[in-house]
């Protein structure tokens, strides 16, 4: 599927009622099982693509360069759509400008753009500070006009809600709808009252970040959507359960007690070799045998 397809796919899906549900890759095997799985689209989480690919914390550490560099492998590997964490856009309009261009023309489905203070934080954790709305209203109009695919998702987050309030954070959200967002996305929204008055104060998609022990309540995507959301993501769910599985089968093997306690639990070698494509490798291989 071409990108230009991928990107009509979502738009049509979020034009639907059914809410769209949006698991976190974070690696490439993340990539490849998720794509497997017939998902309408994935999100790329900067928690994890930043841990992953430079051990570091989502804190603006990571350059445009890095995440390019994830953006393009990602979506290369994946027939799914894929929403792209962009940060603050690093830097100023210009930079913005540059990086939509480079996320579309990686096969990005969407941008994720938010309203933080450089250097950002993670969502849901403390210290993040914003930008003056105005500032973030410019930010969203180059990136509507830098885009080539009208298709391509404009996702403005705000992260209002934790330091300046709901108020604050829902007055942030009409401007940036004005100045042209596609999908909404106030961050940590913390209950369930809230939620419901989020979605009842935007006619746009608007997206909700669910992440296990954060801020915002554990609702089930049929919930969500009663209330009025239209995309779930769930950026930690996948390296949070893998970080917990290489915990357990490491303190098994520095405890000298082998790996066959936990085999049952384990993605098999044969299943992981035809993932990641080695069945063509030994199609190849045995094609140009001596």
């Amino acid at each position: 599927m071409t990108s230009n397809m991928k990107r009509r796919a979502l738009k049509d899906k979020l034009s639907a009622n059914d809410i769209v549900v949006a698991p976190g890759v974070f690696d490439m095997i993340s990539v490849r099982l998720a794509d497997t799985m017939n998902f309408d689209c994935l999100y790329m989480t900067g928690f994890g693509t930043v841990a992953s690919y430079l051990g570091v914390p989502d804190a603006g550490i990571a350059t445009y360069t890095d995440m390019l560099n994830r953006v393009t492998a990602f979506c290369a590997a994946s027939n799914t759509p894929v929403i792209c964490d962009g940060d603050t856009g690093y830097g100023g309009l210009l930079n913005v400008a540059t990086t939509v261009r480079g996320y579309e023309h990686a096969g990005a489905a969407g941008i994720q753009l938010e309203d933080q203070e450089f250097p950002k934080k993670c969502g849901h954790t403390p210290g993040r500070r914003v930008i003056a709305a105005e500032d973030m209203v410019k930010k969203i109009q180059v990136a509507t006009e830098a885009r080539q695919d009208p298709d391509f998702q404009i996702v403005a987050r705000t992260d209002a809600r934790t330091s300046l309030g709901l108020d604050e954070a829902l007055r942030r959200g009409e401007a940036y709808v004005k100045a042209g967002a596609d999908v909404l996305f106030i961050e940590s929204p913390e209950s369930v009252e809230e939620l419901e008055r989020i979605g009842k104060s935007f006619d746009v998609p608007l997206l909700v970040n669910i992440v296990e022990g954060g801020r915002t309540p554990q609702l089930t995507p049929a919930e969500l959507q009663a209330l009025g959301f239209s995309i779930a993501i769930y950026p930690a769910s996948g390296f949070l359960a893998v970080a917990k599985a290489l915990e357990r089968v490491y303190d098994e093997i520095k405890a000298l007690k082998g790996t066959i306690p936990s085999q049952a639990d384990m993605y098999s070698f044969a299943k992981m070799c035809d993932l990641m494509g080695f069945p063509a490798v030994w199609d190849f291989d045995k094609k140009y045998a001596e």
